[in-house]
């Protein structure tokens, strides 16, 4: 992985409406940003300051449901990190400068509750229902490679709250559901959405020593994995396949939570991830 020519591009706006975009001038702004998700209930956010915004973006970001798409790396290659709603806004004097915090969380819940309203008479294919569902939810879904889909045998029809629906369907097929960066995701309990392998050693970015660490789950049970550090891909993202290469371990593991900070004035771009068995 090429670590140099770091770039991001911010875009920002109501939904619907032009907003704006920076990041691809010459001398860009100056940003610092923080992004924390995790395979869970709970929603992702971010902290991402900005410098020397004009008027107008300010005012933009100051909206009510204002949607920031957040995407950083390298050279060309800048995947999607975050996205989600502005929940606060503050501008403020840094010295000379003028300094916009922004503080996002990621828009799962809304879409999760969502409205939505489905029939169908005779069997009905629990990947076509979650299928119809996100089309009405306005999201685009992507099942995990190994995620088979039986079928509800005596017709199905429901009027309410999209998460629901998709409750009904993945747990029939013995399935889970999460929303990330606006992407329904589908797949086994305690596994990974493709077979693509992220191989992380000190050749690829891995920095320090893996830390071993142990996760309670609510039935009572232990998870096992790693936490980790290493230069920031954010290619990575939650339920992928890694390989971990190192002195100390070696082996496969799923991305429960990573934590993507960087700032493109000073100091290196990291990703902070805990990697938990297979199940």
């Amino acid at each position: 992985m090429k670590n140099f020519d770091r770039q991001y591009r911010l875009a920002a706006g109501k939904a619907g409406s032009q907003g704006f975009e920076i990041g691809g001038d010459p001398r860009p702004l100056h940003i610092s940003f923080s992004v924390e998700k995790a395979d869970t209930d709970s929603a992702n956010t971010a902290k991402v300051s900005l410098w020397n915004l004009s008027p107008a973006h300010n005012a933009e970001l100051n909206k009510d449901d204002c949607v920031v798409a957040l995407r950083a790396g390298y050279g060309s290659v800048m995947p999607l990190i975050f996205a989600g709603v502005v929940t606060f806004a503050k501008t403020k004097l840094d010295g000379s400068d003028e300094l916009t915090e922004l503080e996002l969380v990621d828009n799962r819940i809304e879409l999760r509750d969502t409205y939505v309203s489905v029939s169908y008479t005779g069997a009905v294919n629990c990947k076509t229902l979650i299928q119809d569902t996100a089309d009405q939810m306005g999201v685009t879904v992507s099942f995990a490679y190994n995620a088979t889909f039986k079928e509800i045998p005596n017709g199905y029809s429901y009027v309410g709250p999209a998460r629901n629906v998709l409750t009904k369907a993945c747990e029939t097929s013995g399935l889970v559901w999460s929303i990330n960066n606006g992407v329904l995701q589908v797949k086994r309990p305690g596994d990974t959405m493709s077979r693509e392998v992220y191989e992380l050693s000190a050749e690829t970015g891995l920095v320090g020593t893996p830390e071993r660490v142990q996760i309670s789950e609510e039935n009572g049970s232990f998870s096992y994995g790693w936490d980790v550090e290493y230069l920031m891909n954010a290619a990575i993202n939650i339920d992928d396949f890694v390989y971990l290469n190192s002195k100390y371990v070696r082996g496969y593991f799923r991305v429960y939570s990573v934590v993507v900070e960087g700032d493109n004035m000073e100091g290196t771009w990291t990703c902070t991830a805990r990697l938990l068995e297979v199940s």
